[in-house]
């Protein structure tokens, strides 16, 4: 019960963040800017809370692991994500990230040699056909359809580290790990040439309240608390029935992107939220659904 609440609220943290994210870029925070504070803050805090659990150590093959890791779970990841969410939309990025166990699904099979069976092709072309609908029909520019394919190589790129990270997660203790895995995050991210040509424009003092609360909510819910509430729920549940709870974060960001703009935390994003898109995103839904099945055909 306590695993499903945690994946529940994880789905709930990142819905309300792909609405509250996509206030502050780019008018206070670069993309890349924003990055930087997420991923500090994170070690940061990965880094106190580890220091009440003791040190792992690492072996030297795995530390080869770790970094890339840091570099697909964090860098890339983070990377495509911002940008992809600050020229698209936050109902977009909802849906394409909830194409994510499809990914998984086709990596483990040309990576880990695990066998698929015929429905879990079929949802695998499903869901394809839903994400790349989405992404050719479902946004109107050029910038936004940018985006868009941007979320996609993020969820591809989440993907590659949800796959690299478990054999990690088995034998070292998890929290070591994803605080290793933003150590080398950070220092791949300070290592992003771009990020100099943005740090100048950066003006701290011109930034309001309310949108500290949004960074502050970011860093520290949508990064350190999500991490650590997923490593909760797979500890007692499997990445598929675990997978399943991805369904919700499209329906939070409906639900946030309404909220908040009735309240004034955030501009009117409800206009990407159409019978386009809610279609799209129901075939999304199928193909994931018949690619999380491990029944043979």
């Amino acid at each position: 019960m306590m695993a499903s609440l945690a994946l529940i609220l994880v789905n709930l943290i990142y819905g309300a963040s792909h609405v509250l994210a996509k206030g502050v870029m780019p008018y206070y925070l670069s993309p890349t800017v924003f990055i930087l504070f997420r991923v500090l803050g994170a070690v940061v805090l990965f880094w106190i809370l580890s220091l009440f659990t003791g040190i792992s150590r690492f072996e030297r093959v795995d530390l080869i692991r770790l970094m890339v890791c840091g570099l697909f779970g964090v860098t890339i990841n983070q990377l495509l994500f911002f940008h992809g969410l600050n020229a698209s939309t936050p109902m977009n990025a909802g849906i394409i990230m909830a194409s994510n166990p499809i990914m998984v699904a086709v990596m483990s099979f040309f990576w880990l040699k695990e066998r698929l069976h015929t429905t879990q092709w079929i949802g695998i072309f499903i869901g394809s056909l839903g994400a790349i609908a989405l992404t050719t029909y479902g946004s109107k520019t050029v910038e936004a359809k940018m985006g868009d394919w941007w979320l996609m190589g993020n969820s591809l790129s989440y993907g590659v580290y949800l796959i690299a990270v478990k054999p990690l997660m088995q034998k070292y203790n998890p929290l070591h790990v994803i605080t290793w895995v933003f150590t080398f995050g950070a220092l791949f991210m300070v290592l992003f040439p771009p990020l100099y040509s943005d740090l100048p424009h950066l003006s701290l003092n011109a930034i309001p309240t309310a949108i500290w609360l949004k960074i502050v909510f970011v860093v520290v819910g949508v990064t350190f608390l999500t991490y650590l509430l997923t490593v909760m729920g797979l500890k007692y549940l499997s990445s598929t029935v675990a997978a399943v709870f991805i369904y919700v974060q499209p329906i939070f960001v409906i639900a946030f992107s309404y909220l908040f703009y009735r309240i004034g935390w955030s501009a009117d994003y409800t206009h990407a939220i159409n019978q386009p898109t809610l279609f799209f995103m129901l075939i999304v839904f199928v193909g994931v659904y018949l690619t999380s099945q491990n029944k043979t055909q």
